[in-house]
């Protein structure tokens, strides 16, 4: 488990997260988002959807591997989904932002 599946956990029991392509468009297009997450495995027309819409409201946009967004949030088929603003989501973004750092 890595620390953004423990922060993802947090998010979706708090409710800071909304889960789904479709509900997480909505919510960067209604400018209630401060991160998106899009899985790996999503499709190009989900891809495509999300990416074009974070560009054009600013809103960061991070990768995850295939599946983890959905494991850590306990919910199947979860393709995309949108972070609120809050320490859960700046935290979030510190650790994205962090270049890799080597195993000890």
């Amino acid at each position: 488990m890595t620390p953004i599946s423990g922060l993802l956990g947090l998010c979706s029991r708090s409710g800071q997260i909304t889960l789904g392509a479709d509900l997480a468009l909505r919510e960067i297009k209604a400018g209630r988002a401060a991160l998106a997450l899009l899985d790996e495995g999503a499709s190009p027309g989900t891809r495509k959807k999300i990416t074009d819409a974070c560009a054009y409201r600013g809103v960061p946009l991070h990768m995850l591997p295939e599946g983890e967004l959905s494991r850590a949030c306990g919910k199947d088929d979860r393709m995309a989904a949108a972070v609120k603003d809050g320490k859960l989501c700046r935290r979030m973004l510190q650790l994205l932002s962090e270049p890799d750092r080597p195993a000890r």
